[in-house]
């Protein structure tokens, strides 16, 4: 078991002073499988009430709105919380199953049907079919298509933004988590099988040591519906385990983004982040 502490910063610097700005956040984790959480809370500056809850996926989101003027939006959240290892059973539902399985669980009904991040090109599309046509268990398929698509787009920051779709990711073959992870579903999907975008952290440093803070990052990963939720890292090809933090779900990055506001006033803004985790345990 890890116990990790996570401080993520962020924000927004205006290029002048703002009368207004309308606001949520989704940057604290909640207990859930695998995971439990001991501490969480968000500062904002300038100060601001907020409203908290769960939205539709069971994330959990902070709403706020400052009313003051102000030149720089920032928020703090602070988290600590136990990890455990997580079990991958063997599943061995078939294709023909699948549809059935899928039916009884309300969680899988909106994650089947692309959207405008991961409906795949054609070629995504081809490989991800025959990959399936080689597996007669789902989620063997789907392990094999996210590792395929893994190995096929290389990890490179400076390539795409938060609007870069999975058509215009695989163009280049390269991109962060976020592409990565939509291609990974856009193929998933595109073979009937229901999957969903998964927003959260992970720990970069294996080997760290107890009170060793590190710099992290915002990761995001995918589950696959065989039966039951199951979730794999194609960006690193790795199974979800101890060093991934779950923070959201939903249908792809849109469902999901940290924080996304409006403001009044005619300036532009910079967004900043900065993310440090600390193995406590």
């Amino acid at each position: 078991m890890n116990r990790l502490r996570i401080k993520h910063v962020t924000g927004y610097r205006y290029e002048g002073e703002v009368g207004a700005s309308y606001n949520e956040a989704r940057m604290l984790p909640v207990s859930s499988d695998g995971q439990f959480v001991l501490y969480s809370n968000l500062d904002i500056s300038p100060l601001s009430s907020n409203h908290s809850y769960l939205d539709y996926w069971g994330t959990r989101v902070s709403s706020f709105e400052v009313l003051t003027p102000h030149k720089e939006l920032s928020l703090t959240a602070n988290s600590l919380i136990e990890v455990r290892p997580r079990v991958h059973p063997p599943h061995t539902l078939s294709w023909e199953s699948l549809h059935e399985a899928a039916a009884r669980v309300t969680s899988t009904i909106e994650q089947v049907k692309q959207t405008k991040l991961t409906e795949p090109p054609a070629e995504v599309a081809a490989l991800a079919r025959r990959i399936a046509d080689e597996h007669d268990n789902v989620c063997d398929a789907a392990l094999a298509i996210c590792a395929e698509i893994g190995n096929q787009v290389e990890y490179m920051t400076g390539v795409t933004g938060v609007h870069t779709n999975a058509r215009e990711a695989w163009v280049e073959k390269k991109g962060v988590c976020q592409d990565i992870t939509h291609i990974a579903l856009g193929a998933l999907r595109s073979v009937g099988i229901p999957a969903r975008y998964v927003s959260g952290y992970l720990h970069p440093k294996p080997s760290a040591g107890i009170g060793e803070t590190v710099t992290g990052e915002s990761h995001a990963w995918v589950e696959w519906f065989c039966g039951d939720w199951r979730g794999f890292d194609p960006t690193n090809s790795i199974d979800i385990g101890d060093r991934h933090v779950t923070v959201g779900r939903g249908r792809d990055y849109n469902d999901v983004a940290p924080l996304r506001g409006v403001y009044a006033g005619p300036f532009g803004s910079r967004l900043f982040v900065k993310v440090e985790i600390t193995r406590e345990s």
